[in-house]
């Protein structure tokens, strides 16, 4: 069968492997879509996790398919059950980001599906395709919840990325009206005033701070006025912002931080001690995931989805993800109908 694995630094083949030999405590999914991104792209930079390993790192980790087979111990869960698969960690075991098997596939082993916390129902209402969509925003989920986002608080998302727009997505969820997103890209902005967005600001046509202030007010500051957004969420991978954050939020502002950033930022110690200013790294997913699907359920997130690729044209949709700023979420479909 077809597997998308990495060889070594930016070296990813659809490659032909044997199929899955499950154990008693272990379950087959009949892959349906499986979103790529950011993650992914590391992984191939890097040749493996963290660099190239002993064997070839098998990529996917945002899928949701139908159950093909379950084994003799694994309860709860039956052969034809419509799932999102959780990627799992270094306690539940990982898939699509350092271990054996990988969601860019047609059918995938789930190791330790016995275990709870695994697979998770889908409502027969939503379809799989945008299923997939659970994992990305669980992990925006996470973000809005390091910053501490409370009602009545006023929000700004820097970058309107996948990741972005489900923060953005899970703030108006939970009645924040006054959440802004902020995207050099007039088609992310599109989809943040879709999903509701109270503004959508280009950094490189105004002055960010400027409509922040127009949009939220201005809170006092020993140097003067800042704008009185309470909380930010930086979702851009721009160096720029979290020195900027600091500089022109608030007093007791808080930064959630679930970009990707791989080289070190400067950061102003002082000014962050005289606004008693917080910053929070985000990683994966709140306590309870199936709030994502959840929240799949009630509000329709399918427009995030910009771009569906099938499995054999892999190469296609990575292409799409490198080259395209303009694109949402970009999916890999399986063929799998449920």
């Amino acid at each position: 069968m077809l597997q998308v694995r990495v060889h070594a630094p930016g070296d990813v083949r659809l490659d032909q492997v044997e199929p899955p030999r499950p154990g008693p405590r272990d379950a087959v999914v009949r892959v349906a879509a499986c979103g790529i991104c950011g993650t992914d792209l590391a992984f191939i930079r890097l040749g493996g996790r963290t660099g190239p390993g002993g064997a070839p790192l098998c990529l996917g980790h945002e899928m949701a398919g139908v159950v093909d087979w379950v084994g003799s111990e694994v309860r709860g869960t039956r052969v034809g059950d419509r799932v999102v698969v959780h990627p799992g960690n270094d306690e539940l075991g990982r898939i699509g980001t350092g271990a054996a098997e990988g969601g860019l596939t047609p059918t995938l082993l789930v190791r330790e599906a016995a275990r709870a916390g695994r697979l998770f129902r889908v409502p027969d209402a939503l379809p799989l395709e945008v299923a997939a969509l659970a994992e990305p925003l669980a992990v925006g989920m996470q973000a809005v919840a390091r910053a501490e986002v409370t009602r009545g608080d006023k929000v700004a998302v820097f970058g309107c990325g996948p990741i972005g727009l489900f923060a953005l997505a899970t703030l108006l969820d939970r009645g924040i009206e006054q959440a802004v997103g902020i995207d050099p890209n007039p088609r992310r902005r599109e989809l943040a005033l879709a999903l509701g967005a109270q503004a959508a600001l280009d950094p490189t046509s105004c002055d960010v701070w400027e409509e922040l202030a127009r949009l939220h007010g201005t809170a006092p500051f020993l140097y003067g006025p800042t704008a009185a957004t309470d909380a930010f969420i930086e979702a851009s991978g721009a160096a720029t912002v979290i020195p900027e954050v600091l500089e022109r939020g608030r007093v007791g502002g808080r930064l959630a931080v679930v970009a990707l950033h791989y080289a070190p930022i400067p950061t102003n110690y002082l000014l962050l001690m005289m606004k008693q200013f917080s910053i929070r790294g985000s990683m994966e997913y709140p306590p309870r995931f199936e709030d994502a699907i959840d929240l799949l359920a009630r509000r329709d997130l399918s427009p995030v989805v910009t771009h569906r690729v099938p499995l054999e044209r892999f190469d296609e949709a990575l292409g799409i993800l490198r080259g395209a700023a303009d694109c949402g979420k970009v999916l890999v479909t399986m063929g799998t109908e449920g």
